[in-house]
């Protein structure tokens, strides 16, 4: 892993900003903010080789530890927690446009980037692009539970980016879900993941490829 330090920021609001910081960061410099799905954390394997990644072809990246997970270190997201995570992730936007002019970037893997693009419907001019890893479309085997009346109001162009092994929705389940969505989208198929995107053996090619779609599209 690259060199990474602890991330702090308490004045914005109630909800403290916390993870860990790649790259420099300063004026002018284009930042991601990546956070990670409900069972996990801003440790998580899949957002560290992303941040090393990203960071390594000159970004800023923070690995951000949402809300509900500050809170409490295991477990699954309480209810109604959701509004307090977006509040979270408001905060954290706002804390990097404070340290740079550049362009600030949102990604989440599973539940934290369905906060996100809730968040990104709600204010389309919150962040420059979107990074949805392993959006999940559906809880697995309910695909009538559709978690998508917030794309006809996204405006902020995203990259989708899902293993075609997903049970929270099959590529095509994806690809019919985008025609909802206003703005730019772009779907990478990770041919043989799951949920999870990546494992041992796709590891650096699940980097490369991730990075490369992303920066082709912004």
């Amino acid at each position: 892993m690259n060199s990474c330090r602890e991330y702090s920021d308490v004045t914005p609001s109630d909800v403290p900003v916390r993870g860990f910081l790649h790259g420099p960061l300063g004026a002018g410099e284009d930042c991601l903010i990546l956070t990670h799905g409900a069972g996990s954390n801003c440790n998580a394997p899949l957002l560290v080789a992303l941040a090393d990644a990203f960071s390594d072809r000159g970004l800023t990246v923070l690995r951000y530890d949402l809300p509900f997970r500050q809170a409490r270190p295991h477990g699954p997201p309480p209810r109604g927690s959701a509004e307090r995570d977006q509040v979270g992730l408001r905060a954290v936007v706002a804390s990097m446009r404070r340290q740079t002019s550049g362009r600030v970037f949102l990604g989440g893997h599973s539940y934290g980037g369905r906060q996100a693009s809730i968040l990104a419907a709600d204010e389309p001019c919150l962040v420059d692009h979107l990074l949805l890893l392993s959006y999940p479309l559906h809880p697995p085997q309910r695909p009538e539970e559709l978690r998508t009346g917030h794309f006809p109001n996204l405006r902020t162009p995203a990259l989708f980016v899902h293993g075609t092994r997903d049970g929270f929705g099959s590529i095509d389940e994806v690809q019919t879900a985008l025609k909802l969505i206003p703005s730019r989208t772009n779907l990478l198929p990770i041919r043989g993941a799951g949920h999870e995107l990546m494992t041992k053996k796709n590891r650096d090619e699940v980097r490369r490829i991730v990075v490369e779609a992303f920066l082709a599209g912004v």
